[in-house]
């Protein structure tokens, strides 16, 4: 098979993954997913595997391959996997639970090769530029920094008390760190530049940006200078897009039906893709705020989406 330049897959409560062609829209493969709902997708930086997180295992599908199988499982979650992602060369792959862990993963290998305690369930993981942070949020609320080099939580944060933190995202120079939480708040905190490490959060902004619950939140990609976006969807059926100089709102996103779990951009920023429980995915021209692309073809939720449309990194 060989291997699209852009890689943009689906998965639903359906219990399939698909993958699309973008631009037609056309399904070219279905991966029929039994075991459990999947509630994450994210694809390696070389395009050659995408990662599939359910309950409680994460499975790894080869993207060039009609094989139905996956080519490994990683097994030592205990509980919904809620957080899966790459390292950026790929060689080791990160992931989060309702087990209440974050742990990490040699793609070699089916074994965990270290493990953070988070003491609630984990709903969202990022992992930080600089390649030696993980910050997880949870569902008591609590937001932690794991610093990978010493082994050990460097931060902790809880901006509002018992409010499940259901989405972070960190800007790809390292410069913000944005958490959504269920009663459609976002808290923007600067990230102090000129250490190393990025324990010093700086509050800049409280966004009440939905009534209903932020399911995902999403900064845009470095391509997308010097325009900086922030993306939330919404329970509330919308995905808003905001500008990060004074998050001040640029548009609303219409046309889903049902909440919008999960979007991503396309690498330019120029794009976003969107996954709804109106079980449709949709893509959006950034520049109109309008849907030019409707991906139909699960017939249950769909949960999330993932998007690799960049050059793969460079052998080093």
């Amino acid at each position: 098979m060989t291997q699209p330049s852009v890689i943009l897959a689906t998965a639903s409560y359906d219990h399939t993954i698909k993958f699309w062609e973008a631009k037609s829209g056309r399904c070219y493969r279905t991966i029929q997913y039994p075991d459990s709902q999947v509630n994450r997708l994210e694809i390696t930086p070389n395009k050659h595997y995408l990662a599939a997180a359910g309950n409680p295992h994460i499975r790894l599908f080869d993207v060039n391959s009609n094989s139905p199988q996956p080519v490994m499982s990683y097994d030592q979650h205990t509980n919904n996997v809620m957080a899966v992602g790459f390292q950026c060369d790929g060689n080791w792959m990160y992931s989060g639970s309702e087990d209440g862990t974050v742990k990490i993963w040699d793609l070699r290998a089916p074994v965990c090769q270290m493990e953070y305690e988070s003491r609630a369930a984990v709903n969202t993981v990022v992992l930080h530029p600089n390649q030696t942070e993980l910050i997880s949020g949870d569902q008591n609320g609590n937001i932690r920094v794991w610093d990978l080099t010493a082994n050990s939580c460097s931060c902790e944060l809880v901006p509002e008390v018992d409010t499940a933190v259901r989405s972070l995202t960190i800007m790809w120079d390292g410069s913000l760190v944005v958490a959504a939480n269920n009663h459609g708040t976002c808290y923007v905190w600067r990230l102090m530049r000129g250490t190393q490490t990025m324990t010093n959060f700086e509050p800049l902004h409280k966004l009440q940006a939905h009534n209903g619950y932020i399911l995902k939140c999403l900064l845009s990609p470095e391509f997308c200078e010097p325009h900086r976006y922030l993306a939330t969807a919404s329970s509330d059926h919308t995905v808003k897009i905001w500008n990060v100089d004074g998050f001040t709102l640029e548009k609303t996103l219409i046309g889903h039906q049902r909440w919008v779990w999960d979007c991503v951009f396309s690498v330019d920023g120029a794009y976003l893709i969107t996954a709804s429980s109106d079980t449709t995915a949709r893509l959006w021209s950034m520049s109109s705020g309008e849907d030019i692309r409707v991906y139909q073809g699960h017939h249950k939720a769909t949960i999330c989406c993932a998007l690799h449309d960049g050059a793969e990194p460079s052998a080093s």
